[in-house]
């Protein structure tokens, strides 16, 4: 009724949102002081847009260049800026044809409790195929970059050996997985013992070592005595380099991160044994997930349709309170996180 569209407008303009806003730009590890912590009121909503109730926003190791200034796949965050972070959540008011009150959709509407948006650039989600919080891991933006950069880029086939780094992780994790399922070998690298046991014993894959025993690169020698015809790269530095001293003919290097040289104060570390390249006959390339945005449709059904099979399984390690977001941003970079991070916003 007219009334209670009324009172809902009403109700939804008293309502103060927290957010975090980028205050500096960080200079290593992020501190508290770069960022502001801000509670304003909800701006109304224009032609075609929609008001979402944000419950989950992901945290992901992208996040720390997209608070750097300078050319990069995406623009950076502007200072003062809402912290840019995928987010699911409810639609609490629509002035689109497209979705309704009480609608779940994914969008990247930042580290805040309430965001806005057009239509266009959300995404209805379906609550009963799976917890909404996965379609911000499994069946969203790391899935798909796990999909399309094993697939496409890695162009894996029936008998590869495929080593990922950060096996634990939310992308390395399903790579392995979606290696598995397509025949080949999966071979983790992960930190510490716990981690490699879950790689090992809860997602399948042949063998995981553990990049910080005194043995590591002993521990390598038998999983990897065929060679690596792909490695999906997710952390760069040394391990990259171990990866490609190890790489057999016509091998396939996929660069999806480099989080062990996010923090860097200094150069970032580039491949000493990229030589190898040469010498086997092999190539290394970088990606973004973004390139394959009119094929998520493709990545989403068919990732669903594992899930629903048993033959996916994910992670999600749940943190909550907006309040908590630089502590436990922190944590992707000291290696804390198991599968994918994500913070509860929603107030219960």
């Amino acid at each position: 009724t007219v009334a209670r569209r009324k009172q809902d407008r009403e109700h939804i303009m008293s309502t103060l949102n927290k957010q975090y806003r980028l205050k500096a730009r960080p200079v290593g590890v992020p501190k508290d002081s770069d960022w502001d912590f801000t509670t304003e009121p909800l701006p109304e909503i224009g032609a075609d847009e929609v008001q979402v109730k944000i419950h989950y926003c992901s945290l992901d190791p992208a996040m720390r260049g997209w608070m750097n200034e300078g050319r990069s796949y995406i623009p950076p965050v502007k200072i003062g800026e809402v912290m840019r972070a995928g987010t699911v959540g409810e639609v609490i008011a629509s002035n689109s044809d497209s979705f309704k009150t009480g609608d779940f959709v994914s969008g990247t509407l930042g580290i805040q409790q309430y965001g806005k948006a057009l239509a266009k650039d959300l995404t209805i989600i379906d609550p009963n195929l799976a917890p909404i919080e996965t379609y911000l891991g499994g069946l969203g933006m790391p899935g798909l970059t796990a999909y399309f950069g094993l697939l496409d880029v890695g162009a894996v086939k029936e008998g590869d050996t495929v080593l990922v780094s950060g096996a634990a992780g939310a992308v390395g994790s399903l790579v392995g997985q979606i290696a598995k399922i397509k025949g080949a070998r999966a071979v983790g690298i992960a930190g510490g013992a716990e981690k490699c046991a879950y790689v090992v014993d809860e997602l399948g894959f042949d063998a995981c070592l553990d990049y910080k025993s005194e043995s590591f690169l002993q521990d390598l020698k038998e999983p990897l005595k065929t060679g690596v015809d792909v490695y999906f790269d997710n952390v760069g530095g040394e391990i990259l380099d171990i990866a490609l001293a190890r790489i057999n003919r016509h091998a396939r290097i996929v660069i999806c991160g480099a989080i062990s040289q996010y923090n860097n104060t200094t150069a970032m570390r580039g491949p000493q044994n990229y030589i190898n390249l040469l010498v086997h006959h092999a190539r290394m390339e970088g990606f973004v997930v973004f390139d394959y945005l009119s094929r998520y449709g493709e990545g989403v059904k068919e990732l669903a349709t594992w899930y629903s099979e048993g033959k996916l399984k994910f992670r999600t390690q749940v943190e909550t309170g907006i309040e908590n977001f630089p502590e436990v941003l922190l944590k992707l970079f000291s290696g804390e996180n198991t599968g994918k991070l994500v913070l509860k916003v929603i107030e219960d």
